[in-house]
This record gives structure tokens, sequence and C-alpha cells, in this order.
């Protein structure tokens, strides 16, 4: 891997409820939309992105609710799904060719129906991103919620993001200090608000194969082989109309933070290949 200069360039665009949306730009080659979880910014994508810029201009966006990005009064996936479109069309332009898009978990959530608002999406990667295939697979995110309510409430902001990472996703305590001593932590506290409502929106999103349907741009699906059950690949790779499926061996949810060159080497390969 070449060293490259850890230099950021910051553009925006509109989307279509009128929410201002942000991007990080770094790196050289074509274009790549990351596309981050809940608890985080563009910021958590520091581990992968210098694994990424020698072979693609990476562009991290700051999804709705925190860093760069604004925020609208009513959340809805939808306007998510919107906010990912409208960087990809932004970029499209920018660039003069169709952009690929990674995103990581509730990330997935918003690229999943980004496909039917966009023409301007050439591949799509998702790492255990999905809508959930079997909601009885996982305790139900209204326990986590009302907790996390609470830790709001009396200003614990931090233990709110910690909770989320031991109780919701299942890191063991040494996940979680690698996770904490990353330079994204900061970001992740800052918008621990908006977990609630991603939450919520997890509860009420379920994995519709006929939505699945609509993505008929190649797709990679990334699922850690140690990651719990809850994240069925199987029956999502059935639905898509060009999917295929990698595991990721000694890996749980978080591998593009702790094996940052395992999952920059899964994205260079599909996305740079000709097939």
């Amino acid at each position: 891997m070449n060293a490259q200069p850890d230099v950021q360039t910051i553009s925006h665009t509109t989307s279509r409820d009128g929410t201002e949306i942000a991007w990080f730009t770094s790196g050289e080659g074509p274009p790549i939309l990351l596309v981050h979880g809940s608890a985080g910014d563009h910021s958590r994508w520091d581990t992968l992105r210098p694994h990424l810029e020698p072979h693609f201009t990476v562009h991290a966006m700051d999804r709705r609710g925190r860093g760069a990005s604004g925020d609208g009064p009513d959340y809805a996936l939808e306007r998510e799904h919107e906010d990912v479109a409208a960087v990809v069309d932004a970029l499209a332009d920018e660039h003069g060719q169709p952009v690929d898009v990674y995103a990581h978990s509730h990330g997935g959530f918003a690229a999943f129906g980004t496909p039917p608002l966009t023409t301007n999406l050439r591949r799509l990667v998702l790492y255990e991103a999905w809508p959930m295939v079997e909601p009885s697979a996982i305790t139900p995110p209204t326990v986590f919620v009302e907790r996390m309510e609470a830790l709001l409430d009396e200003g614990r902001d931090e233990e709110v993001v910690e909770t989320l990472f031991r109780d919701a996703v299942g890191s063991t305590e040494e996940e979680l200090e690698i996770v904490r001593a990353q330079p994204s932590w900061p970001g992740r506290v800052a918008a621990a608000h908006t977990l609630p409502r991603e939450l919520r929106a997890h509860d009420e999103r379920l994995f519709d194969p006929d939505e699945a349907a609509r993505i008929t741009v190649p797709t990679l699906l990334l699922v850690g082989a140690d990651a719990p059950d809850r994240f069925q690949a199987g029956p999502v790779v059935e639905a898509l109309p060009d999917a295929r499926l990698a595991e990721l061996e000694g890996q749980e949810h978080e591998a593009d933070i702790v094996a940052p060159e395992l999952v920059a080497d899964q994205l260079a390969r599909f996305l740079l290949s000709d097939t």
C-alpha cells in the first residue's frame, strides 16, 4: 500500500427534503461512497480509508443528524435513502461516471432503499447491513431504546454508545476497547442522540424480498464468520438479482476497524474487477 497524505476536503449537497448532507473526500481513482452505521460519523472510516485511497477516490458521508450534515424535523428511513441517492448523484456529476457504495450496519438500511432512486449507482457492498430477516433472532430494540433514552436524559451519552455495542451489537469488552480507542469515538458519542430513532427503525423495517428484487446492481454481502446468527444473509442473496456472499474468517461486526486490510481487499477485488 502506498502512503497517501491524510488530507480530506469537504463538500455538501441538498437532499430531497432540504437537509444538507456533507461528505469528506480523499484518495485517487474511481469513486466510492462510504456510508457509516449508527453511533458515528465520517471519521468512523479513518482506519479503513488509508487502505482504499491508493485505489479509489474515497467519499465518506456524514449521515443526517451528525457531523457536518444537517437534520430534518422528523426521522424516517425514506429520508436516509434519499440522502444516499443525493450524494451518489452529486458524485456521479462530479466524476462523470457511476459510483460504488460501501455501507456498514445501519448505513446499509440507508443504502438498501437507494437503488430505485438513482441511475448512478454502479455496485453495492453491504457489511451486515440489511433489514432484519428474522426479528426473533434479536432482542427487541425497544428494550435498548428505553435504556438509552434514560441515559440520554441523564447526560450519559458515552454509556449510550457502550450500551449499543455491548447489548445490541453483542461486542465483547475487548472489541469495545478497540472501538473506544479509535479516533472516531468522540464522533460516536456526539451522535448518541440519534441511536433511539435508528433502533426504532430497525424494529419497524423487516426484510422484504420485493424490495430486494429492485436492487439490480451487482451486490456483495459481507458477513463476519463469527458474527451472531441475526445477520442472516442467505435469504437476502436469494432475493437480490445479482448478489454474492463473502464470509470474513475470524471476524464479527467491526472487521473494517479491526482488520481493515481484509475488508479493503474484498472491496478492491469486487469493485475493481470486470465481472
